[in-house]
């Protein structure tokens, strides 16, 4: 399999000539989500849900479907009928030939004050090429993960609590999502703090750089 890392937290895994892609937001590229055989919605925030693109990608490609939770397949579904699924937690399915878990119910919290929304992460390929994107919050799977897509910086979480999250997740490798917040200043404090203390190999990849997993 092959991840590309994509501005902010979207990513596209390739394999079989079959193309997955993960929360082509608003913050990332305009045409992240172009050519994709599948698309996975982990919620609703513009930063991983931008609906112009993903009605771009669905109509290049008539056979592309969406898997996401209600609150996004409710704003696709009439427009595309048959291919947007509304997936929760303890789902499972196929999508372009990659099968997927789903894990979590909740965003984290961003201040009390403020209601919390639906959010899933999904796991990709479970077993020895496991992928796991959690959006935007610290899911634990019950699976075990070989690579974990971490959200190293948004308004809900602080660097103590990435750590710990690689640390409690223990996968082999980390690499950055979650990161158009971060300035270029800051991201070798970050490279160095998860590298030393999470515990697993870690990676930060430029938009359209990746690894072969």
């Amino acid at each position: 399999m092959k991840l590309t890392k994509k501005s902010h937290a979207c990513v596209r895994l390739e394999k079989d000539e079959r193309t997955l892609v993960i929360d082509p937001g608003g913050f990332s590229e305009q045409d992240a989500a172009l050519g994709a055989d599948a698309i996975l919605i982990t919620h609703e925030h513009p930063d991983h849900f931008n609906e112009q693109r993903l009605r771009a990608a669905l109509d290049a490609n008539p056979a592309a479907e969406i898997w996401t939770l209600r609150a996004v397949a409710d704003q696709l579904a009439a427009a595309f009928p048959g291919r947007v699924h509304t997936v929760g937690h303890g789902d499972t399915f196929t999508a372009a030939g990659f099968d997927v878990q789903v894990h979590g119910e909740l965003h984290a919290v961003i201040h009390p004050d403020l209601p919390r929304i639906t959010n899933v992460g999904f796991l990709v390929d479970p077993g020895s090429t496991a992928v796991f994107h959690p959006g935007d919050a610290l899911t634990v799977p019950e699976q075990p993960v070989e690579t974990l897509l971490v959200p190293v910086m948004a308004p809900w979480n602080k660097m103590s609590e990435v750590i710990e999250y690689v640390r409690e997740v223990k996968p082999q490798r980390a690499v950055d999502i979650h990161d158009a917040l971060l300035t270029d200043l800051a991201r070798p404090i970050y490279d160095t703090l998860i590298g030393n203390l999470g515990g697993a190999e870690h990676s930060r990849f430029a938009s359209g750089d990746g690894t072969e997993i």
